[in-house]
């Protein structure tokens, strides 16, 4: 029986366009993607560099300036329907789950949508968790297992009574092998909020 939900933000509550980032890099210069760049975006994920750090690297290797790599990187963020909140509270009334949110989501990125939303949205999107967690802040990123154990571990959660819901397969999978049960949503033809009739919810 499932007693926790475990939610992802990007493209399970609020809509990604995951090429956009790119496309506007391409833009300015920067047509591939290296290693360097990808240990410079995990490690800003994991809030293990400041975002005056990360914008200094691009603006170092690519003479990208502040404003033009911020515009590029949140290109990626698009709307948040709120049809999703409406369900996201009809839970949170029906008092039968204990929800939490997990998101590999940077400084910049958590930046834009608190701007983009305002606070009174933001606040009643956030108070619906139990816990909210952001990668940035707890220095942990999917697909990592020990992220999955942290969340586990700090609030007494049994693994195979907490469900998972996330669009990056590498994520539930990786969420799977520790017991947890895993729906990887696919946001071109899913929507969350058909998560109760899911059968994977109520097997």
């Amino acid at each position: 029986m499932i007693k926790n939900i475990i939610f992802d933000f990007g493209d399970v509550f609020i809509n990604l366009d995951k090429e956009a980032t790119l496309k506007e890099l391409a833009k300015l210069g920067v047509e591939n993607v290296t290693e360097d760049m990808m240990k410079v975006y995990y490690d800003y994920e994991m809030g293990l560099m400041t975002t005056q750090e990360f914008v200094d690297f691009f603006h170092n290797e690519f003479k990208i300036e502040k404003e033009q790599l911020i515009y590029a990187w949140n290109a990626i963020l698009l709307d948040f329907p709120l049809y999703r909140l409406s369900f996201l509270k009809e839970l949170v009334a029906s008092n039968q789950y204990r929800l939490f949110l997990l998101s590999n989501t940077n400084d910049l990125h958590i930046s834009w949508i608190q701007d983009y939303w305002g606070s009174e949205l933001y606040n009643e999107f956030k108070d619906c968790y139990e816990q909210f967690y952001l990668s940035h802040e707890i220095n942990l990123r999917k697909p990592n297992t020990n992220i999955y154990e942290f969340v586990l571990q700090n609030n007494d959660l049994v693994a195979e009574e907490t469900f998972f819901i996330d669009d990056t397969k590498e994520n539930t999978d990786s969420a799977s092998s520790l017991g947890i049960k895993v729906w990887n949503i696919d946001p071109k033809s899913e929507d969350v909020v058909n998560l109760l009739s899911r059968e994977e919810f109520n097997l």
